[in-house]
């Protein structure tokens, strides 16, 4: 049933003049609508709605990501864009803060409301 639909992407934010931007400019995401409500940016296939609520406490693990193709140089041009990647203690982290997996690549950096967020060069599959 719903393995045919489009997923909707979700993550909040307690100020939609910091998250815009930062989505929109530092990330380069084209906005496609923004009312009282919601901010919502264009992905590939769907969507990623910034939902505006009064109060909101981030999560520590990841709540959205992006599978990239070549994670070095998306971590590169975000660092010109002034983000900063999440250092963990409990992972072997290279020098541009990836984590190394059987599967995959992967850094992390917050969102201005403290959301964390990945990018992932993944192993496996199309």
């Amino acid at each position: 049933m719903l393995s045919n639909a489009t997923a909707i992407c979700l993550v909040a934010t307690i100020d939609g003049s910091k998250a815009r931007p930062f989505y929109e400019e530092t990330l380069g995401l084209k906005c496609l609508t923004e009312d009282e409500f919601a901010i919502v940016f264009e992905l590939k296939d769907t969507v990623l709605r910034v939902q505006k609520v009064p109060e909101f406490t981030p999560h520590e693990f990841t709540s959205h990501g992006w599978r990239v193709e070549d994670i070095e140089s998306e971590i590169n041009e975000l660092n010109s864009r002034g983000v900063e990647f999440v250092r963990f203690r409990c992972f072997e982290q290279d020098g541009l803060g990836i984590w190394d997996t059987p599967g995959a690549r992967i850094a992390w950096f917050r969102d201005p409301d403290g959301n964390l967020l990945s990018l992932s060069e993944v192993k496996w599959g199309n």
